[in-house]
């Protein structure tokens, strides 16, 4: 939890490891576009206690333009990011090259493999994700019940389903406290306009999360590929971590 007068963040928040910095967040019943889903109207997502209204304020702006903005996902604990990182390394989940097609991993050393995993999925204890800060969207009035959402540059860009929504928000995001971090390619996480960070919250996350605080986590956790994780930390923390 924060310390209201150093404004510095509990490990346990900044990696995950807990969720009482968080709250309960739902959207509204508000039927914008298309009827209503149900289904997607009552599932709560659990976000920064901090961010609740502001992530509502967001979502209100954007019902004025007919966009019914709604999330993908939130709140992503430590526990769940090992899993979808060691189902990654084991094959048992594919892993993606930059046009989205599935790598042989077979054909990768371990280094490449890393590399290979790190495009497209945080390292567990240092995803954005654990903070409740950030949300992946989308614009629930441009499908129906039955699309399968992808999380793909083609859905946001472009003639895509979700580019309207986007393209709305470049105009109006930089009032609002949200940001997208993933918004250029600077060669290490694959862009993701989908990806959106309530700036002011966010940054005292990302302030705590160190180089030395990820190798200690990273030592005492049954994460695969850890000897070549530990090995080259000082190359993945620039480029797959930290805040520029």
């Amino acid at each position: 939890m924060q310390n209201n007068q150093s404004c510095q963040i509990h490990i346990e928040s900044l990696t995950g490891a807990t969720q009482e910095h968080l709250v309960e967040w739902r959207a509204d019943d508000v039927v914008i576009g298309q009827s209503l889903n149900r289904e997607i109207a009552d599932t709560t997502y659990l976000v920064h206690r901090e961010v609740a209204e502001p992530l509502s304020e967001l979502r209100a702006l954007a019902a004025e333009q007919g966009f019914d903005l709604r999330l993908c996902s939130s709140f992503r604990s430590f526990d769940r990011q090992l899993a979808i990182w060691n189902n990654k390394a084991s094959g048992l989940r594919p892993v993606l090259d930059d046009s989205g097609a599935a790598l042989d991993i077979s054909q990768l050393s371990e280094w490449q493999l890393v590399e290979a995993i790190l495009r497209w999925s945080a390292l567990p204890g240092a995803s954005r994700h654990h903070w409740g800060t950030d949300f992946d969207i989308y614009d629930a009035a441009a499908i129906d019940e039955n699309y399968r959402i992808q999380l793909t540059p083609e859905e946001v860009e472009g003639q895509g389903v979700f580019a309207p929504l986007h393209n709305w928000l470049d105009g109006v995001i930089d009032s609002t406290g949200f940001y997208r971090p993933y918004a250029e390619d600077s060669g290490g996480i694959a862009p993701e306009r989908w990806h959106i960070s309530y700036l002011p919250v966010a940054d005292r996350f990302a302030a705590g999360l160190t180089l030395e605080l990820l190798a200690e986590l990273l030592s005492n956790t049954d994460i695969l590929l850890k000897n070549t994780l530990l090995d080259n930390l000082d190359k993945i923390y620039p480029r797959y971590i930290e805040q520029k």
